[in-house]
Order: structure tokens, then sequence, then C-alpha cells
């Protein structure tokens, strides 16, 4: 079952902090050198510190990004640029944005959620990770004994209860944020009531949350507790670091835009570029149309799209019925993987035809639909496969079936910001 539990929260106090809107930035994953360098620059007290600390070349062991991060995080404690709340408390975020013309609004609660094992079938993965990626937010984890910025949780919500009830807690004298950043709106409520700190924690748990963005987190998160275990004698389980900050929300929502993740592909031989579309008509129907930019960037259709084989073309591809998926796809894999258009991608097209790994410097991702037309226009990139979008249950399913897509497959707009919230793994909830 799923347990979850309101925690003091650390926040910048709006005292001190007059722009709030200045110090916010996004999960670390999506943040470019450039964008970081920004970061900084706009205000000395910009949670990039924390999240995304810059590297320098004289780092080492006793001095570097991590050490440095846990440093600034006490000094603005001490200072109280940032402060702890009193009252453990959940709290309730709603972020408002803008997507194909269409406003939207995406609500959550965003709680402490008792850390499961997957095999315990209570938090279930979709996606699969990378070490190297696991490692970088276990040794920020360590240094600062603190979750800096939330996950996304899944979980059903039949006929809207825990919605309902989130809204009905959002009330003028609860809200403790109200900023907007590039025409995005941001609302925090505090929601501390025990009434609704019990009904919310009894009804969502016999449900299982599904990890829609933040798996590298997750599992670092694991490994950070079973650190930490070892070093506290009288272990109860109900210490903070068995805990990890979700922002929780309904599959239901109607703010849930889940896009796919196009791959871009460079480093293809010229004569495996001559005889590219030969090779993709034994296992494909192929269609094509001239390229309508909008058409494309609002990824209309179904199906798999490649660009860069034919001047100013988009080619349509369509798996012919008489393909064997099972065969050329992992035996071990489930029925409703090998049914994914990005496992086709990733197996047969980049694999078997163009005989590249997926870690390979030679594909790169992007959700992007316009960015994947500019780098190959630029001629950065031979070409790109364009994905269509999956319906966001597509995650339980997979997960339901004990299994994982590829890696970068699936990327929810907006992001959670970092920033707004953050938990210290220290103490008991």
């Amino acid at each position: 079952m799923a347990e979850i539990s309101p925690f003091q929260g650390v926040r910048y106090n709006q005292n001190k902090v007059k722009d709030l809107a200045s110090v916010i930035c996004p999960p670390y994953d999506v943040i470019s050198a450039q964008e970081q360098k920004g970061y900084y620059e706009l205000n000395e007290y910009n949670i990039i510190r924390l999240e995304h600390g810059v590297e320098l070349s004289e780092d080492n062991k006793k001095n570097n990004k991590y050490t440095r991060a846990r440093s600034i995080f006490d000094q603005w404690l001490k200072d109280r640029i940032l402060e702890i709340d009193t009252a453990h408390t959940f709290y309730i975020y709603e972020q408002g944005f803008t997507y194909l013309g269409a406003k939207k609004r995406r609500l959550g609660l965003i709680a402490c959620v008792k850390l499961e094992p997957w095999e315990n079938k209570v938090v279930f993965p979709h996606e699969n990770t990378l070490q190297k990626v696991k490692s970088d937010r276990l040794e920020l984890m360590k240094a600062c004994n603190a979750n800096i910025s939330p996950i996304l949780g899944l979980y059903d919500d039949p006929g809207s209860k825990l919605t309902k009830l989130m809204e009905s807690r959002t009330l003028p004298g609860k809200l403790l944020i109200d900023i907007t950043i590039d025409n995005e709106t941001h609302k925090v409520w505090k929601a501390s009531e025990p009434e609704f700190v019990q009904r919310f924690s009894h009804f969502i748990m016999p449900k299982a949350i599904y990890i829609a963005d933040g798996h590298h987190r997750y599992e670092t998160s694991l490994a950070y507790r079973e650190e930490r275990k070892k070093t506290t004698p009288s272990y109860s389980g109900y210490e903070a670091f068995n805990f990890i900050m979700m922002t929780l929300v309904p599959f239901s929502d109607s703010g849930l835009v889940m896009l796919p993740i196009h791959r871009l592909v460079r480093g293809i031989s010229s004569e495996n570029m001559a005889h590219l579309q030969n090779q993709l008509c034994q296992y494909f129907e192929i269609k094509s149309s001239p390229i309508d930019k909008l058409e494309l960037i609002e990824n209309r259709g179904s199906g798999i799209k490649v660009l860069g084989l034919e001047a100013e073309k988009v080619l349509s591809l369509r798996l012919l019925p008489s393909v064997p998926v099972n065969e050329i796809m992992p035996q071990q894999r489930s029925t409703v993987y090998k049914k994914l258009d990005v496992s086709i991608v990733e197996h047969l097209i980049i694999e078997k035809i163009l005989g590249f790994q997926s870690a390979s410097d030679n594909v790169a991702y992007t959700p992007d639909t316009a960015q994947a037309l500019k780098l190959v226009g630029n001629e950065e990139y031979q070409m790109a496969l364009i994905l269509s979008p999956m319906a966001v249950t597509t995650i339980k399913a997979i997960a339901d079936a004990k299994d994982r897509m590829p890696r970068k497959s699936t990327y929810f707009y907006p992001k959670l910001p970092t920033g707004l919230i953050l938990n210290r793994l220290d103490g008991i909830l």
C-alpha cells in the first residue's frame, strides 16, 4: 500500500526574496550549459546553485559542486533566505500553462511518499535509467540531505474524489505562493488540516503510484536510504530518508501533457544513407509527402515520421503486417513493449537497420519537433525519427506488464519547477 506523509517543507522567505520568480529553475535534466549560466546570473539566490551547480576545473573531493551546494544550503538556512515550515503539511500545487494555443491547468499534491523497492509493486517505473545520472543525483543528495526538486507520480482517481478534495482546499487564506514565470503560473496552498491529511492519505493508500518523471531520483533515493540505514542505530522506518518528495497527479487530470521524445541520428555513412530508404521498405509501408511544418510540430496523425531522407519531404512509416515483430524485438519484452513505436524505432531502425546503439554519441533526443526540424535542416543531424504522442495510460500498461519503455520515451510538459518546496531528509516524519 502507498504511504504518504505531510512534511515540514523548506521554502524561500518572501520577506527576503522579493522576486520569487527569479529564484526558480527547471529540473537539472533539461538545463543546458547556457541556461545554467543564465539562472546563475538571474538572482544570487537562484535554486540552480543547489539543483545543478557549476563544475570548476579546480574541483576536488573537498571542494566541488556538491560540497558547494551543501555550504550554500546551510548558509541560506542560517540567513533565513530559506525557512522551514513549523507544521507538517501537504502542499497543493497548481501549474497553469498554454499548450498548442489551449490553456491548461495541472493540479497535484506535494507530499512525502514512502520509498518502496520496485518488487513490492507499490511504486512502479515505466522507463529505464542510466547509472551516470544516478551517481550525480546521489552525490547531491548525500551532500545536502535533501530533495531539492519533486518527482512526478501518477495514480488512478475514479470519480475525481481526490481532485475534488484538493480543490476544496484551494482557499485564498491558504495560498503560499502565486507567481508567473514565462507565461506559466504557479500556485501553492498549504493543506495541513488533520481531516484533509487523514482523508487524502486514506484514499490513496490502496492505490499504486506510477513514476511519470524522476526515475533517476527515485532509484537514487532507494540507494541513499540504504546508506543512511547503516548509520541509524534505532531505525524505525519513519525517518525522513525513508520518503521522497513527490507531486502526485491523477491520470485523469486534464493538464497532463505527455510528449514523445524524438530521435536524431548522425554518423551514417553516405553509402548507408543512399540505401536506407530501400532498407526501410523491407519493413514499412512508406508514404512521402511535403513537409507541413505546423502539422509536424503539432504532431498530428500517428505512427513514425522520418525527416532527412528526401529534401523538403516527410516520410510516414507504417509497419508491414508481414513483419515478424516478435522475432525482431528482444524476446524477454512484453507484448505491450513490442507494439510501441518507440520500441520499433529503437530496435528495428536504430539498432538493426542503422547498426547503432541507443546510447551511442550518434543518437540524440529532443521532445521539440521544431528543434528536430532545425537540426536536420542545418545538417547537424542527418535524419530525425519523429514519434507520435502516446496516451498517458500507456505508462500504466507498460508498468503493469512488469516492463519498461526504452529510456527517454516520454516527456511531461511542462516540467515541474525546482525551488517552490524543498524537503530535508533528517528527522522523523
